[in-house]
Parts: C-alpha cells; sequence; structure tokens
C-alpha cells in the first residue's frame, strides 16, 4: 500500500523520514471562510452526520493546507447518542447531556453498543473521504479517550474541577469499572469500524485526562486505555494518544501501548521525549502562536525542530486545535516552514 511508505505513517513507526511531517489538530474548521460559510447553513451534527459534507471539509482542509495527513471531520461525543444519552450543542455553553450519568442506576441504563458500527454515517464518511483523498495521503480517524467521555457523562458537559466525575471514581469504584466497560466496548466498536472503514492510524483525544493525579489515572484510567488500545492497534494501524495538560502523566500514558505521544506545548518537546525514551511524539507549538506574526511562527517552529534534532519519530503538529482566529494563511506559513527546514 502506497500510503505505507508516507512520512506520517513512517513517523508513526518510528523511521527515519526525509522531513518531518505535519498536520494540526482541528485543521478542519471556523478558521476556514469554507467551513463558515456551510456552518451558515447546517448545524454542526447535520455537518458531522452528512458523509458527503464531511467528507467536503475533510478534504478541503487536507488539500489546501498541503498537510501530511487528513483527519475525518466528527465529533468524539457523538458515540453517547447510541449510548442512550440526550446530546445536544449549545451555542454559548458547548455540548450539553441532559441525562448525565450520576448514578448506579443511570450507568445500568446505559447502552453499551451491541452494533458492529454504532456510527455508520462516520464509516460512510471514511470510505467517502478516502476515496476522494490523493492515494499516498493518509487518512486519521479518532475517538475520544474512556476517561473523557465518562466526564462528559457524568458533569453533563464541560466541568472546571469534575468533581461529580471523581466522586464517582473515587467513591463508588465498582461503579466507575461497570461505566468505563461500557465505554471501552463502544469506543473499541467505532474505532473498529473506522478502521474498516479505511482510516489509516487513529487518535485517541483524553482532553480531561489532565484534571488527574498519576496515582487515579494509574487506578482508574490506564487499565481501560490498555484494553481499548490492544483492542484496535495492529501492525498497519498506528495509536496516537493525545491528552492536554498531562505533563505528570506522560510515562504512564505510554504504558498504554500507544504507538505515538501526543504533546500540549505546556511541556518541552526535546527533554520530555527524552525522558519518554524510544517512542514516536507528537506535537507541541501552542496554537496561540499561529496569531503571531510570520517571524515568530517560523522561529518558534524552528525551536521545536531543532530539540528534535533528526532524531527519527517525531510528528509536528500544535499543541491542541486550531483556534477560530487564525489566519489560514499563518497555518501555510507553520506548515512551509515545517516542510522546508530540512531543505
Amino acid at each position: 500500500m502506497i500510503r505505507r511508505e508516507s512520512l506520517f505513517l513512517k513517523a508513526c513507526r518510528n523511521e527515519k523520514t526525509k522531513r518531518t511531517p505535519i498536520w494540526l489538530m482541528r485543521q478542519a474548521g471556523r478558521y476556514m471562510k469554507e467551513y463558515r460559510d456551510l456552518r451558515a447553513k447546517y448545524g454542526f451534527t447535520q455537518l458531522c452526520k452528512n458523509p458527503d459534507l464531511a467528507t467536503e471539509v475533510t478534504v478541503h482542509a487536507a488539500t489546501t493546507l498541503g498537510v501530511d495527513a487528513a483527519i475525518i471531520f466528527s465529533d468524539i461525543l457523538l458515540i453517547l447518542e447510541p449510548m442512550g444519552l440526550d446530546l445536544t450543542y449549545s451555542k454559548g455553553d458547548g455540548p450539553v447531556i441532559a441525562n448525565p450519568v450520576r448514578s448506579a442506576r443511570d450507568i445500568t441504563l446505559l447502552k453499551p453498543t451491541a452494533r458492529v458500527d454504532p456510527l455508520p454515517f462516520l464509516s460512510r464518511a471514511i470510505r467517502q473521504t478516502r476515496r476522494a483523498l490523493p492515494d499516498d495521503l493518509p487518512l486519521i480517524g479518532f475517538s475520544g479517550a474512556p476517561f473523557t467521555l465518562a466526564s462528559y457523562m457524568i458533569e453533563g458537559g464541560s466541568s472546571k474541577n469534575f468533581l461529580h466525575t471523581k466522586l464517582l471514581m473515587q467513591n463508588a469504584p465498582k461503579d466507575w469499572a461497570a461505566l468505563m466497560q461500557k465505554v471501552t466496548h463502544s469506543l473499541t466498536a467505532s474505532l473498529k469500524a473506522q478502521i474498516k472503514a479505511g482510516a489509516d492510524a487513529i487518535q485517541i483525544f483524553d482532553s480531561w485526562v489532565g484534571c488527574l493525579s498519576p496515582e487515579d489515572y494509574r487506578l482508574s484510567v490506564l487499565p481501560w486505555m490498555k484494553k481499548l488500545i490492544q483492542s484496535v492497534k495492529t501492525a498497519e494501524i498506528p495509536v496516537i494518544y493525545f491528552g492536554t495538560q498531562t505533563a505528570g502523566l506522560l510515562t504512564l500514558m505510554k504504558e498504554t501501548g500507544a504507538d505515538v505521544i501526543g504533546l500540549d506545548w505546556r511541556v518541552d518537546l526535546g527533554a520530555t521525549w527524552k525522558t519518554l525514551g524510544k517512542i514516536p511524539v507528537q506535537g507541541n507549538l501552542d496554537p496561540a502562536t499561529l496569531l503571531a506574526p510570520p517571524a515568530d511562527i517560523r522561529r518558534q517552529a524552528w525551536t521545536i525542530l531543532k530539540a528534535v534534532a533528526g532524531k527519527p519519530g517525531h510528528i509536528f503538529n500544535l499543541g491542541h486545535g486550531v483556534l477560530p482566529q487564525t489566519p489560514v494563511d499563518h497555518a501555510r506559513i507553520l506548515i512551509d516552514t515545517v516542510k522546508e527546514f530540512h531543505a
């Protein structure tokens, strides 16, 4: 398969590449006029659930930017709907779950999806996108991580302190295990369906896991991450594991068996990679840097690339998603800078 020799997939395998590959988290989003035009006509979930629109958004972003990998346009929370949760997206408050999971009875009522493909519209979008992309450009599928999805389910949306989540995890460990079992089962089904549909790699987003202590992560999260990753990774399908504010958790995250560890901008990439040892890493420019003048974008990109010093296994990315205020030209400047660095 021609994509196996792509810069991105070779870096995921820790193989030497002629230059550092680059793609951007949230590379299809509100910073692009074409996306804003579509959002003026369609709601967010309409975009996600319409395979034609999801394909259009994914392909346009990847080809416009000239990145080394595309990532399918979707959302990590959509898997909650087939599990029986009432999910809406509020313009001011973000995702809202009307029937949060707060008790053992709530967990019992959850439906770990029995379907082989719990999100068929997503699989169709991946199949269509794969056909529309150049043959040599890898396509990334993704999901949320069990802890992050459980946190949304329990809190009913975003949270500052994740108090309800931590109380359930610490005070009712059997209920927590029952919840994580159902979430992990559903995520496994979704990721396997994405791979079958044509995803060349998987990224697992653990957006909220940085709120935990290392001990809580070790006891209550690590076993489920190991289970999920071992269920979906293969020699051909690498798994990237990314979380934010995870400086104190990175060595534990490596124990999950992920092929690549994503780093946010709060850590020094060179020093952190040295601590992690022989595993590919992805990251880690501060997304706000793309709002700076072009000279500053180039300088900070060079700083990261120089810290890597040509070591194989580095995938350049932001430390989180592209901000809506980002000029598209600035994203292109970053991508061109990374591409030209080795030359």
